[in-house]
């Protein structure tokens, strides 16, 4: 085939390993078996660990058996090639490298948008993990970065960083190709020529041919050896065989022939086996005395050499900038809020003068700016109490060893003491005057406390050798005035140097003042405000959508475009487009690649309907064309992914999907997926025998709960989990299901959130109820319930989608919560205890009262209604009838009346009283009233009912207690009086609790 004149993939390779060798990196080669990425090499996996120090570059053919598609799709290859790089320790500058390494092979980085987009890599099987980037490029994924934290299970110290990049990907975007198969990998030969035919026969291999019997023989024979050498004392050969225990894994997955438990069994031993070889590995080189060296520690500096005196008199603003790695959206907010909290307090500790605190945040910076700073604290004197003067001085007027001794620590003569009243005794104290200190001095305490507290959702280590934050801390600005705050936080020094785009003229800049630094980096391209980011989104996306009479919904994608203003110091909105022949895919799929995959806003057109438009942002000032053209291809080549999984799907028996289900676990305890789905669909049958459900409903929730999750066997599904339902509609329209059943299989999977609508059909009701109860019950009884701000698996979401359900659907309102995770607990494969089931019921019960109070009612309502949650749509029925009561004269009149008998009776007194007994007319008249109103009430609790019926016992009460006296001394008549007043009491106990009410 024609080959185009462009950077090859064998000049890309042998430019990164040039330009890496120039930074010292070693060259080795890869692995002489198979591995799923180059992390798996003993270059990586077994050099991270230990002191040494490690640099290398090589080439990884990553095998992944799942990736395998025939060579059809134009993305997806079960080899691709991977190039690696290990820095260790991390050098401080590791993005700044990088970036030079992009430039070796050609890729103007002023003209493209190159972003870190924050992505947490881990990997359970070989207990390691660490915090990084994807980084794109024009919006395509070409490399992982990561700074790892752990390997083996062991914390690596130093921290040391990966670089992966994914050559295909690279390549195809630079020389504009849409299949790997294009890909020019010398002047002469394609990829596809050299290496089409492998991807061909391994895909076949993997997907179809190979021998599950031989396979699982060799992972149990691969296990073995790997225990045997590592009971040798020998890591290397027991890490080689780890890796081959692995890929036979991968390959039986392809297959499907791996089991839940099989899947959780051989992950734990995997883990093991990783984890004593990476032992076993640092033992033999301490053995060996660590043969390349140790890696330094990091210089802590010494004490800074700047004025501490102010140069003036006159109040100064003072700015503390933390200058980050790119920091994660979510944690950039929260460190701006601690910044700011830790400001605050230890100011307010110091006697430093000062007007507002504003703190700012963006990828790559905290900023902090305080109004009006004094260039002093105030002087003040401080008391040093000493012994009571009563035991100062002997008879004599000779002062006492008690007083010597206290002048004597302090420093000071008897004669400088002086007595002042403490407390209730007169004490000889001695009175300092301290002298306030000046705010550099100040300031640089408060910077080195603030700074050093930071602290985020997951932490992470680099090369200094205290802090530890979100993502690596690399500079520190702190002014007051003109001058520099003389702060120093473990290896940084504060200065009055800043950074500002990687792609300015002059990356680096001074700032001259407190007072100009706003100004300062904001013409350096800084927006330092998020709301301001915000708005040029905003305002850009309009603009360009309305160029090809479009719009973007600002509304719907609020939650997106604050996570863009996030991503971005510089916002550079640009339109890009895609063929319309795309539009024939679901708007769901097309809008999740958009929003999830690419963070681009989709473009509509006035009646809604997505137009063949998206708005991305870029990262300051680029070449619009270029970048552009860059996300139009990585948006084509997901949507040619979209489109190959959905065809192929389609293709795919809703029975054949639904097998697929037994191959994927949900959790170790509570089995595959295939029997989760299995359990909704039996739950939610028995929740329609509950409130009889019957007709064409129950034959659509009998279908639909025979395929209810099939999706989660997709291709498409499994790419991009949140369009589960939404394909299982398409899939089961499309074979030919009635469109009710389709309906009730997507609504199974609402409420997917809060802002989300409910489902509408009983059996998509029930579905959706049933899913919710058994992961609540499963997963208390497995894993327990959330506590803190903890919840892997969404416990609180997916209680507050139960309650949604309940509390708006009356086909429920028979069911009682208890009831339901009751039958939700017979149906789970471990045993759910009495105390389990209570603690959930206690859990959403605390979920439905925090609802309640988000939506604004009051506290003593809710109290009163909540002995109902277990039935929510009663709850919210009588919170509205108590709304419209309690402004109603007699509803008070009624409350009162009924707390006056609570109040009187002691606690524990029976509701119940011989009639016989009562004798004064006030007393007879109200046991006729009480005999009335039970007459009245019905069965379910009502308010409205009730009032209707209780509302004339009201004046029997009032006479009662006006003509009645109850604690006479004959036990029987002060029995049955107390009795009938329980019984007044109890009256609306099935309705309400009084006791909470405040009229």
């Amino acid at each position: 085939m024609e080959l185009p004149d462009v950077l090859t993939m064998q000049d890309a390779l042998a430019r990164l390993a040039a330009y890496w060798g120039e930074q010292g990196c070693l060259t080795v080669q890869p692995m002489n078996s198979e591995v799923g990425a180059g992390t798996l090499n003993p270059a990586t996996f077994l050099r991270v660990l230990g002191p040494e120090p490690w640099r290398v570059a090589y080439v990884e053919p990553s095998v992944r058996p799942d990736d395998a598609r025939y060579g059809e799709n134009p993305n997806r290859i079960q080899t691709h090639t991977q190039f690696q790089v290990i820095l260790k320790p991390e050098p401080g500058n590791s993005q700044e490298l990088y970036l030079g390494s992009l430039a070796a092979l050609g890729i103007d980085v002023a003209a493209h948008d190159v972003r870190f987009v924050e992505d947490n890599w881990a990997s359970p099987a070989l207990g390691a993990w660490g915090l990084g980037w994807e980084v794109w490029l024009d919006g395509l994924e070409i490399t992982q970065f990561t700074y790892f934290q752990q390997a083996g299970g062991i914390n690596l110290d130093p921290p040391a960083v990966e670089i992966t990049y994914g050559l295909e990907r690279i390549l195809m975007a630079l020389q504009g190709v849409r299949h790997f198969k294009e890909i020019a990998y010398t002047d002469t030969v394609s990829y596809g020529e050299l290496f089409g035919q492998g991807e061909y026969e391994m895909s076949r291999y993997y997907l179809d041919d190979a021998d599950i019997a031989a396979n699982r023989s060799l992972l149990q024979l691969y296990a073995a050896e790997a225990q045997r050498m590592i009971d040798a004392g020998l890591p290397v050969p027991a890490h080689t065989y780890v890796l081959k225990c692995s890929h036979a894994f991968n390959v039986l997955d392809a297959r499907g022939a791996v089991s839940t438990a099989e899947r959780a069994t051989e992950f734990a031993r995997m883990r093991k086996l990783a984890g004593d070889v990476a032992r076993l590995w640092m033992e033999r080189r301490a053995e060996l005395d660590h043969p390349l060296g140790v890696c330094a520690p990091v210089a802590v500096p010494g004490a800074v050499d700047v004025d501490l005196v102010p140069r003036g008199p006159e109040p100064r603003a003072f700015v503390c900038e933390v200058g980050t790695e790119e920091m994660p959206p979510v944690e950039g907010r929260a460190a701006a809020g601690q910044l700011a909290r830790e400001l605050e307090a230890r100011l307010a500790a110091t006697r430093l003068a000062h007007g507002r605190i504003t703190v700012r945040a963006t990828p790559r910076r905290l900023v902090a700016l305080v109004e009006e700073v004094a260039a002093r604290e105030e002087d003040q004197d401080r008391v040093v109490k000493g012994p009571k003067a009563a035991a100062a001085f002997d008879a004599a007027g000779n002062p006492t060893p008690a007083v010597q001794g206290f002048a004597r620590a302090q420093g000071v003569e008897v004669a400088d003491l002086v007595r002042q009243q403490v407390g209730n005794a007169e004490h000889m104290v001695l009175v300092r005057r301290e002298i306030g200190r000046g705010a550099p001095e100040v300031l640089a305490g408060v910077v080195e406390g603030a700074v050093g507290a930071l602290r985020s959702g997951r932490n992470m280590r680099w090369n200094d050798p205290k802090l530890a934050f979100t993502r690596p801390i690399r500079w520190l600005l702190a002014l007051w005035g003109d001058q520099v705050v003389p702060a120093r936080v473990s290896a940084l020094v504060a200065d009055r140097r800043t950074r500002v785009l990687r792609t300015a003229p002059a990356p680096e800049i001074t700032v001259g003042s407190a007072e100009s630094y706003v100004e300062t980096v904001e013409a350096a391209g800084i927006v330092l405000d998020h709301a301001d980011r915000r708005s040029r989104i905003i305002e850009g996306a309009r603009a360009l959508s309305a160029g090809v009479a479009g719009h973007v919904d600002v509304d719907g994608e609020s939650g997106l475009i604050e996570q863009v203003a996030f991503l971005v110091e510089q916002p550079t909105p640009l339109l890009g487009g895609f063929d319309e022949s795309y539009l024939s895919l679901p708007e769901a799929v097309l809008a999740t690649v958009m929003r999830k995959h690419q963070r681009y806003l989709p473009v509509r057109g006035a009646d809604g309907r997505l137009l063949p438009y998206f708005v991305a942002v870029a990262n300051g000032p680029v070449d619009a064309d270029l970048v552009r053209a860059g996300n139009e291809a990585v948006l084509r080549a997901r949507y040619e992914d979209a489109l190959f999984f959905y065809r192929s799907d389609r293709e795919t028996p809703l029975a054949v999907m639904r097998e697929r289900l037994t191959r994927l676990t949900f959790t170790d305890r509570l089995g595959s997926v295939a029997e989760r789905a299995d359990r909704i669909g039996s739950l939610a049958r028995r929740l329609a025998d509950e409130v009889g459900l019957d007709g064409p409903d129950r034959a659509v929730l009998d279908r639909a709960a025979e395929l209810v999750k099939f999706d989660l066997g997709s291709q498409l599904v499994t790419e991009m989990t949140s369009l589960a339902g939404t394909m299982a509609r398409d899939y089961a329209a499309h074979a030919g299901e009635p469109a009710a059943v389709a309906e009730a299989l997507f609504e199974a999977e609402r409420p997917r959130n809060t802002e989300d609508a409910l489902p509408r059909g009983a059996a998509g009701e029930l579905l959706s109820v049933a899913d919710r109860l058994d992961l609540l019950t499963g997963l208390a009884a497995t894993v327990g319930l959330p506590t803190g701000s903890s919840d892997q698996f969404a416990l609180r979401r997916a209680a507050l989608g139960l309650l949604g359900v309940f509390r708006r659907r009356p086909v429920l309102a028979p069911v009682s919560l208890r009831a339901a995770l009751g039958m939700a607990a017979q149906l789970q494969p471990v045993p759910v205890s009495a105390e389990v089931l209570e603690a959930v019921a206690e859990f959403v019960t605390r979920r439905f009262e925090q609802q309640l109070t988000e939506e604004e009612q009051p506290v003593d309502r809710i109290r009163a209604v909540l002995p109902h949650a277990d039935r929510p749509y009663l709850l919210d029925r009588i919170l509205a009838q108590l709304a419209k009561q309690v402004e109603q004269p007699g509803f008070q009149q009624l409350t009162e009346a009924l707390q006056r008998a609570r109040r009187i009776v002691p606690a524990g007194t029976p509701a119940e009283y011989d009639p016989g007994v009562l004798v004064e007319p006030a007393e007879v008249a109200l046991h006729d009233a009480l005999v009335l109103a039970r007459a009245g009430l019905g069965d379910a609790p009502d308010l409205d009912r009730f009032v209707e019926a209780v509302g004339g016992i009201v004046r029997p009460v009032n006479t009662f207690f006006d003509d009645v006296f109850v604690m006479v001394d004959d036990e029987p008549l002060r029995r049955a009086r107390l009795g009938l007043l329980a019984s007044v009491a109890d009256l609306g106990a099935p309705v309400l609790a009084w006791e909470h009410l405040r009229m």
